[in-house]
């Protein structure tokens, strides 16, 4: 293992979306607080409660989790596709790194980005809506799991795709659908029995109902489930990213 050319590479990744946090970091600041004050404040005039916890409180979960798998897979799959795109890719393939090297690289960085984004989400909801996580350290945990398994979703996308309009069209038609669909906004509970089962299928639903939990000490189904499917989720999406970028399909242009 390189450790110094791995080193060097995860802290090229981190600073590159702190040094533009005001397109990384910022917006989704801003869009949480104006879910909150919009959505939040305002449905819940009509909602007051779901599952004995203000409409306001129920959704921040959510938008945590929105906020941190989207920041993760956007970061890992922009700057593969942006060094596809620019040829810098094939200078990192010579250096002395292996394929295992450069993607836990690109996970890493990417990873780090969600973790921060979701939990200045999480510090925002606290400040404005002024209440006791549950458990802390289980949510800190659940936001670095979900973040390094999206990380690596996003690092797989970042390899298959070819330019930016296949890149905003799996997003587009992937995790934004996803995540609105996953019941940030609502409860399972509230839906129909056949939209209940098809939540059941949504990856994403899994996310948002573990963090609800960790946060709130409420579920729409076992946590436990929860976890695991992130769990599983990381390993497998690691695992094809790995293998992806050692095989060195589609990663030149």
């Amino acid at each position: 293992m390189n450790w110094v050319g791995l080193y060097t590479l995860i802290r090229r990744e981190v600073g590159r979306f702190f040094s533009v946090y005001r397109q990384t970091v910022l917006p989704g600041l801003i869009s949480s607080a104006l879910y909150i004050l919009i959505f939040g404040f305002t449905l819940e005039q009509r909602i007051s409660e779901i599952q004995g916890v203000s409409y306001t409180l129920f959704i921040l979960p959510g938008l945590i989790m929105m906020n941190t798998l989207t920041n993760a897979t956007a970061n890992t799959s922009s700057s593969m596709l942006q060094m596809k795109l620019l040829q810098q890719l094939p200078d990192l393939l010579t250096a002395p790194l292996s394929g295992l090297e450069i993607s836990l690289a690109y996970i890493i960085g990417g990873a780090v980005r969600g973790t921060v984004n979701g939990i200045l989400v999480l510090c925002l909801g606290v400040f404005l809506i002024d209440f006791h996580v549950q458990d802390i350290i289980g949510t800190i945990g659940f936001i670095v799991l979900v973040s390094w398994a999206f990380a690596s979703m996003g690092l797989i996308l970042g390899q298959l795709a070819e330019n930016w309009d296949q890149m905003a069209m799996m997003q587009n038609f992937f995790l934004t659908p996803l995540s609105f669909l996953g019941g940030i906004f609502y409860s399972i509970h509230m839906l129909p029995d056949w939209a209940q089962n098809l939540s059941f299928a949504n990856p994403i639903y899994y996310m948002i109902n573990g963090i609800r939990f960790t946060i709130l000490g409420i579920s729409d189904s076992p946590p436990n489930a929860s976890f695991w499917m992130a769990f599983l989720l990381t390993v497998l999406f690691t695992t094809a990213a790995i293998l992806l970028m050692q095989s060195g399909k589609k990663i030149k242009q």
